[in-house]
């Protein structure tokens, strides 16, 4: 589940010291000035109420910058000012700078922030882990409707292997298991959903671990593709998944439990008319569109986070 890696750092993790330790040193640097809202007009909190502006803030990776500008794009749409906070670090560093106001919202996942603020959680599904999440945030933290968007770690084959070993879910991975290598990052060893998990919900145990450092990368797809490994921990939003046609393995015993894309705010600043803003992403926002949100900008076409969320606003018509 979202550890540190490469180009995702961050996300994947409800750890990620190591992510977040340098961001959080030069975030710190800045002193009690670098509250973006520091200057703004006082304004009531409440449904009626709120700040005039919002500062949208975001991990530091792509995918999280693009939709936190979806969010400010959204938001702008609906008639609340909003501008974005790109790069704040790991979940240590954005989760805190959302608790002191520095930020209004972030986009987080949902498996990871519940386990982030309880590390003793059992939900594995999108539906138990959401309904947690709002008792277990701090007083004056919560979050708005989760969308249907979700990046998760999968266990990933070639159409090649699939059709070889007959394959379709990791249950029936299981019984080749012996057969199998898994390239994925070192700590997939001992995490919970890694190879102990494999065993604990599956009883597969590989025959061999290869352990890739670049987060489910081109290093880990050319493994792949070469059948230097049989089986790869890439993330479902990864677009080297479809353009590779890639098969992602059913998880029937929620191995890799929910992680869907929600706006993680803080209440004092926030308005109906924002959360509504914010929901009409989470309404529409699929987890093919971030699929498609992240070639655009990692991809060869290399378009900034802001202009690929302005494209996509306009075409789901949230912004005319």
């Amino acid at each position: 589940m979202k550890e540190n890696r490469p180009l995702n750092l961050g996300r994947r993790s409800f750890g990620g010291l190591a992510a977040g330790l340098g961001l959080a040193v030069a975030l710190s640097a800045c002193g009690g000035s670098s509250d973006p809202l520091s200057n703004a007009p006082s304004s009531n909190a409440g449904s009626s109420g709120g700040a005039t502006s919002l500062t949208v803030g975001s991990a530091d990776f792509p995918e999280s910058q693009i939709i936190a500008e979806l969010y400010a794009g959204a938001l702008n749409a609906a008639g609340v000012t909003a501008t974005t906070k790109p790069n704040i670090g790991s979940r240590e560093v954005y989760f805190k700078a959302v608790q002191d106001g520095s930020v209004d919202v972030v986009p987080d996942y949902t498996g990871n922030l519940l386990l982030y603020v309880d590390k003793a959680a059992t939900q594995v599904s999108a539906d138990d882990i959401y309904k947690a999440l709002p008792d277990k945030l701090a007083d004056g933290l919560a979050v708005a409707d989760a969308s249907k968007a979700e990046d998760k770690d999968a266990m990933v084959v070639t159409k090649a292997t699939a059709e070889k070993y007959q394959l379709k879910s990791i249950e029936d991975l299981a019984k080749v298991c012996s057969e199998i290598v898994v390239g994925a990052p070192a700590t997939f060893a001992e995490r919970a959903y890694g190879l102990p998990g494999l065993k604990k919900n599956y009883n597969c145990e590989p025959k061999k671990l290869e352990p890739f450092s670049d987060g489910g990368g081109p290093v880990t797809l050319k493994a792949l593709l070469e059948d230097q490994v049989q089986v790869a921990d890439i993330y479902t939003t990864t677009p080297s998944i479809a353009d590779n046609d890639l098969v992602v393995l059913e998880d029937p015993k929620n191995n890799f439990i929910a992680q869907q894309v929600v706006p993680l705010y803080n209440e004092k600043n926030m308005t109906d008319k924002a959360k509504e803003a914010l929901n009409s992403v989470s309404r529409i926002l699929t987890t093919d569109d971030l699929i498609n949100l992240n070639r655009a900008v990692s991809g060869s076409q290399k378009q900034n986070a802001k202009d690929a969320a302005a494209a996509w606003l306009k075409d789901k018509g949230i912004v005319k």
